[in-house]
């Protein structure tokens, strides 16, 4: 089994030597991630395409093949394909019509050829001679060149015959670490997950930097939206997760500066510490979710005084879109679910939040903080590879105790976490246990209504999530519950 990677169109418009080096690029980062699922994987780049391959005797993983090609930047589409031989056209034909023969009955249809190399036979020649031969030789109604019921594809290359079996539409954007780093302001909420989204798509290799206002509790959420996003889009390469404790910060603020001024003012710091970071790992700009309008430090005044704090490009990606718009993104991307679980830690909420703050007045404010507060947080930032949350979070729970099972004892629940798409698509079936479905969006509100004498053991397919929700029930006091890793 083979798939065919088709570039993104703005890929194709660049100069020789960039659509080259793009190209190269994008077949490494898609072999980085195939590898990582089996390291028999195939990657083969071409002028205009890239092919991958299927390990024959592993037929079982053609579909999680064609699930990471779809969540690659710099991908048009991916169309999946059987390989033949063919010596004439009517070999073409020949080996089309078994395949379709029960496919066409009571259905309109139509063929597109793409052809490459040298042929006697041109491809509108081959779509003529193969239509009017499925035409006459199965139960069709009838061709039809616009909108068929189904439509046959087929690509020549040289000698080699592919038939189209299905189509997966791709990111777009372009191959990852083709743009310059950039460092995501994440919250965990809809706005900072699309945002960090839609730069991972453009080619930015995206690392993430967390205010925590809210704890450890807070912490673990983000973590796992940037692990998400990492490992479902950005897995190719390598980033950084900096959680920096903002608890000082918060507590001066509320303190020390006018009530009106605190939002602004709190996304100063917010910038200023992220420039320090940024500076100090060669990062060249910052990414935030903020739109215009949505909330008052997110006016076009307040904006501007907030950028004044920093020399550090600030993008905003989300700037004139609408919340409703935001979150049906976030919907799409696999985000929505984790916004809907983590609350709004607002650290700080002025009475009557200023809409066109004064630059002088916010930097008169600002004398009012301890000496080096900022530079003091920074030095307290914790600087991790995305990859090792989930290890980390291994060591966290090991730590608070909770145990990971691999069988299930008659007296223990099952709790699928899963969202309902996911447990929809592979559903948890236990011979003989009971498997309860609450996705870990609600775990942290239903499971105080659960029966306290039994214990449950947590599930997700991967196991991150379920560590994840693990630890945070153990730092709400329960004992009953527990890791299940089949």
């Amino acid at each position: 089994m083979k798939f065919i990677v088709k570039l993104y169109p703005e890929i194709m418009m660049k100069s020789k030597s960039v659509r080259s080096r793009f190209t190269k690029m994008l077949e490494t980062n898609i072999r980085n991630v195939l590898k990582k699922v089996d390291e028999d994987a195939k990657v083969q780049r071409q002028w205009d395409r890239i092919m991958v391959r299927v390990p024959k005797d592993k037929p079982e993983l053609v579909d999680t093949f064609a699930e990471r090609l779809g969540c690659i930047p710099g991908i048009a589409h991916v169309v999946q394909v059987n390989e033949y031989s063919f010596d004439s056209v009517d070999h073409i034909y020949q080996q089309v019509l078994p395949l379709y023969r029960d496919q066409l009955a009571g259905k309109t249809f139509c063929v597109r050829v793409k052809r490459s190399g040298t042929h006697d036979f041109k491809s509108i020649e081959v779509e003529r001679y193969v239509g009017g031969g499925l035409n006459q030789n199965t139960d069709a109604v009838g061709v039809k060149l616009k909108n068929p019921d189904l439509t046959i594809n087929l690509e020549i290359d040289h000698e080699k015959l592919y038939m189209v079996v299905r189509r997966i539409e791709g990111l777009g954007g372009f191959p990852m670490a083709t743009q310059e780093d950039v460092l995501s302001l994440i919250s965990g909420g809809f706005d900072s997950g699309v945002s960090s989204f839609q730069f991972i798509k453009k080619g930015a290799r995206t690392h993430y930097c967390f205010f925590n206002l809210g704890g450890a509790q807070h912490e673990i959420g983000v973590k796992q939206v940037a692990y998400h996003l990492w490992k479902t889009y950005g897995e190719s390469h390598k980033v950084k997760f900096i959680s920096v404790p903002f608890e000082g910060v918060v507590e001066e603020i509320l303190e020390r500066i006018d009530n009106g001024q605190m939002g602004v003012i709190l996304k100063r710091v917010m910038m200023r510490a992220a420039t320090l970071l940024a500076d100090k790992y060669g990062i060249q700009a910052l990414v935030t979710g903020e739109s215009l309008g949505q909330v008052s430090s997110q006016t076009l005044t307040n904006l501007n005084v907030i950028d004044r704090c920093t020399d550090l490009l600030i993008l905003r990606p989300l700037i004139a879109m609408d919340k409703q718009d935001i979150i049906n993104q976030s919907r799409i991307i696999g985000t929505e679910d984790f916004a809907k679980s983590i609350p709004e830690y607002c650290g700080v909420i002025s009475q009557k939040p200023t809409v066109k703050a004064v630059l002088a007045k916010i930097e008169a404010e600002e004398l009012k903080f301890s000496e080096n507060l900022i530079e003091n947080i920074v030095a307290q930032a914790k600087v991790i590879d995305i990859k090792d949350i989930a290890i980390e979070m291994d060591n966290q729970i090991a730590t608070a105790e909770a145990e990971t099972v691999v069988a299930v004892d008659s007296q223990e629940v099952v709790i699928d976490i899963r969202a309902q798409e996911e447990e929809e698509k592979k559903p948890l079936i236990i011979p003989g246990q009971e498997v309860k479905k609450i996705p870990f969006f609600k775990l942290s509100t239903q499971f105080a209504d659960l029966d306290k004498s039994i214990t449950y053991l947590l599930y997700c397919e991967r196991g991150v999530m379920s560590k994840l929700q693990a630890l945070y029930l153990i730092e709400q006091g329960y004992t009953n519950v527990k890791v299940y890793r089949p």
